[in-house]
């Protein structure tokens, strides 16, 4: 089938970046051009500090915005939010009033608004009937026009308070940390006032033609091709990684990153990924709340965009079965007020006595929640690519390198050295010596889900088409648990007579030990570690509704409510929330492969076996040898029985699951005696059957015509 291809001229509005970047933007430069000095100092006020912004300033703000907006060609303004579904939302508001015949804007409508919240995800927070629900603005993630509309970041809460966003807990989470480190920063230098969680996503995503996706009902309906066999060839010869990128890709590419730094996101990579199709944009860091806002505005704009070259972009985690599926990788880091990395080596020996006191923190989180941070990127689409030899598996460890790892089991072996007063204790556990040997070592692990990677983490394991404040939330609230744990072991110790410096090193060997079962160096794609996994007592917990259950763990609620990030009520939602998802999603697919089976793949294999059958008709009677005609029609044969029985019995798995109340049980069912019982025995039989029914008569598009992009 022929690919549609694109007659779009991109072209930048001028050759340096620099001139256009943030253009679409009510930063901080078109602020201070436009608004009253004394306002400017509220708004970075509320910006830095979390201030609020009263009525009479909202008011002066609001007045500049629309101004600018105006003038930028912008008829209609909207709070741009992120519900529970995973994507944004918006709804539309005119400038123009009618009845006063001027275009107005309110401070009002800047801060708050009332979109109907009774078709949004909830969980149960509210009633049917109840459909009040409230937009406030977020002033530390900046107003920017897209689409020719005036787009305001927002959290999104219930009548009652409750969050119905992915924003608002992030913001709480935020918080969270933000206070934990700062008192542990403080052990080391009494002037910081503030830590902020910083973030890099790196976005992986496949393309393909617009025309050839329409031709497949599963890639429109579920993102994911439920049947199509591999090609002849795929990514074994391992010629498209960081290959020359294909010129209507990149035409794409350009176009999409234009209007991108207009936004102001800060998009500075681009190249393929492994498997054909695939490729990866990755930005600069940025303050975690606004890193994540620009992913989801990114991918919404590398959607429109596409829809101009006559391309489709694909974020499903695995949009075809045997090649590599695509993750979000969040390259996760904390920064003070000062300008310190507390992820990276220094030459201090001071300083790097609290790099190691946060990157122990970090992995002894994960250890203690390893569970809860395995669930924050469960998902129906991310089961099929985890662990499936080419993604982190759903096994939770940190990959710390060789050389960082050496230097904390020699930490943990020092405990027995006696440092006496006015000893050098840097010099004595190797502490000054960290800069001079891990500087420079930033090799990662591509099968760990959570590495480190020079000055950060890179939790690797987030699955391309979600929302990365989930799991980011649940990061930020288990380093900020084990700050504060951190800081009271300490306490203890100075109370018992401990000098502060030691009592700082003998809180980290006892971490050191208490967590080293987390960390692993080797091939996390391995049987091996599976089973070394085990043995360590580390989960493997394959599916989203096993990773789910730790919602059931009171240790969880209280964690969150602890922190003030969700209270029970919010967290018991988000649960039934992901549950419902998964179950919607697995009955999508499972719907679409009953209907290309039974409407598409057996009418047609019965045609050609039809034909088949006219030809061995014939050949016998020419006196001819039909055998080969004969084996071809019994093989179809074989593999309509399989499917016809196999999609019977799954809708039929489905109707009982259907009638069961409770919805962990009938997740569980969706995913054991739907998914997992039947998806691979049809498919296998439908893939066998398009190596064999004529390819002119197949009805899908195969895999070697939408892989191969031109």
């Amino acid at each position: 089938m022929a690919q549609g291809r694109s007659k779009v001229t991109v072209t930048p509005p001028s050759s340096k970046i620099s001139d256009y970047y943030g253009s679409n933007v009510f930063g901080t430069k078109q602020m201070k051009e436009s608004l009253a000095p004394s306002v400017f100092k509220k708004v970075m006020e509320a910006i830095d500090k979390g201030s609020k912004i009263d009525p009479s300033t909202a008011e002066e703000i609001a007045s500049a915005v629309k101004v600018w907006a105006l003038s930028k060609g912008v008829t209609h303004y909207t709070h741009w939010f992120q519900p529970l579904t995973g994507s944004t939302a918006e709804k539309h508001d005119s400038f123009f009033d009618a009845h006063a015949g001027l275009e107005k804007f309110k401070g009002s409508a800047l801060v708050q608004q009332e979109p109907d919240a009774s078709s949004f995800p909830h969980g149960g927070i509210r009633s049917t009937f109840e459909a009040r629900g409230y937009t406030a603005w977020d002033p530390s993630s900046p107003i920017f026009i897209f689409d020719k509309t005036l787009c305001i970041p927002t959290i999104f809460v219930s009548f009652t308070g409750e969050a119905l966003d992915y924003k608002t807990p992030l913001l709480k989470s935020m918080e969270a940390i933000n206070s934990a480190a700062i008192e542990v920063c403080q052990l080391f230098d009494r002037n910081v006032r503030k830590v902020s969680p910083s973030l890099g996503v790196e976005q992986e995503y496949f393309v393909i033609d617009k025309a050839l996706f329409a031709t497949r009902p599963d890639l429109v309906m579920s993102g994911r091709t439920v049947f199509g066999h591999n090609p002849a060839r795929g990514q074994q010869l391992e010629d498209h990684y960081f290959g020359s990128i294909p010129t209507r890709v990149k035409d794409f590419m350009m176009d999409f990153e234009i209007e991108a730094h207009k936004l102001g996101i800060p998009v500075s990579t681009r190249h393929n990924e492994v498997a054909p199709g695939q490729f990866e944009v990755a930005p600069l860091f940025e303050e975690i709340n606004k890193a994540i806002d620009h992913n989801q505005l990114l991918m919404d704009l590398m959607d429109k965009v596409a829809e101009k070259h006559n391309l489709k972009v694909l974020f499903h985690e695995k949009p075809f079965a045997g090649v590599n599926g695509s993750g979000k990788h969040n390259n996760w880091s904390l920064i003070t007020d000062t300008g310190v990395n507390l992820f990276q080596p220094s030459s201090s020996a001071r300083e790097n006595l609290q790099f190691l006191t946060f990157v122990v923190a970090t992995v002894k989180a994960v250890y203690d929640h390893a569970d809860l941070l395995r669930s924050s990127i469960a998902s129906a689409s991310n089961d099929f690519r985890l662990g499936a030899n080419e993604a982190p598996p759903a096994i939770m460890s940190v990959f710390l390198g060789s050389t960082l790892s050496s230097v904390l089991d020699e930490l943990e072996k020092n405990g027995n050295v006696k440092i006496e007063k006015g000893d050098n204790m840097y010099m004595k556990l190797g502490i000054s010596k960290i800069p001079e040997i891990i500087l420079d070592n930033t090799d990662r692990n591509r099968t760990s889900p959570f590495a480190f990677t020079g000055n950060k983490f890179e939790f690797r394991a987030v699955g391309s088409g979600a929302n990365s404040a989930g799991p980011m939330t649940v990061l930020n609230v288990i380093v900020a648990e084990t700050l504060r744990n951190l800081l009271k072991d300490i306490d203890k110790e100075v109370n018992a007579g401990k000098e502060k410096k030691i009592a700082i090193v003998n809180v980290l060997r006892k971490y050191i030990k208490d967590s080293k079962k987390i960390r692993f160096e080797g091939d996390g794609y391995s049987d091996e570690w599976a089973k070394e996994a085990e043995k360590r007592g580390l989960s493997n917990l394959k599916s989203t509704p096993a990773a789910l259950d730790i919602y059931h763990d009171k240790k969880v609620a209280e964690l969150f409510a602890k922190h003030n990030v969700l209270n029970p009520k919010e967290l018991h939602a988000r649960h039934e929330i992901m549950l419902e998802n998964y179950i919607k999603k697995v009955q999508i697919e499972s719907r679409v492969m009953g209907d290309l089976a039974l409407n598409h793949v057996i009418p047609t294999s019965i045609l050609y076996q039809n034909k088949l059958i006219e030809n061995a008709n014939g050949l016998a009677g020419l006196g001819l040898d039909n055998t080969a005609a004969i084996e071809t029609i019994k093989e179809i044969s074989k593999h309509l029985e399989s499917i016809n029985k196999y999609v019977h019995a799954m809708t039929e798995a489905r109707k009982q699951l259907n009638k069961e109340d409770d919805i962990v049980k009938r997740a569980k069912g969706y995913c054991n005696d739907v998914k997992e019982a039947y998806f691979d025995k049809i498919r296998y039989a439908v893939d066998k059957l398009e190596l064999v029914v004529d390819d002119e008569l197949w009805p899908l598009v195969k895999y070697r015509e939408m892989l191969f992009i031109k």
